[in-house]
C-alpha cells in the first residue's frame, strides 16, 4: 500500500513539472505564431522573377 502512495506523489511531481513546463512556453511566446508555419511549406526557397500572387 505505501508503494501506491508513493507512486501517486511520484506522479504528481512529474504532471506538476510539465504543467510548469508548459505555462512557461507560453509565456516564452513559444505559441504565439501559429500560422507561418503551416504556409512556410508552400513558400519556394528560391528566388525567381515570376512569383505567383496569391
Amino acid at each position: 500500500m505505501s508503494a501506491i502512495y508513493i507512486l501517486i506523489s511520484i506522479s504528481f511531481l512529474v504532471a506538476i513539472g510539465f504543467l510548469v513546463a508548459f505555462i512557461w512556453s507560453i509565456k516564452n511566446g513559444q505559441y504565439e505564431d501559429d500560422y507561418s508555419p503551416s504556409v512556410r511549406m508552400l513558400k519556394d526557397g528560391t528566388k525567381s522573377k515570376h512569383r505567383p500572387k496569391f
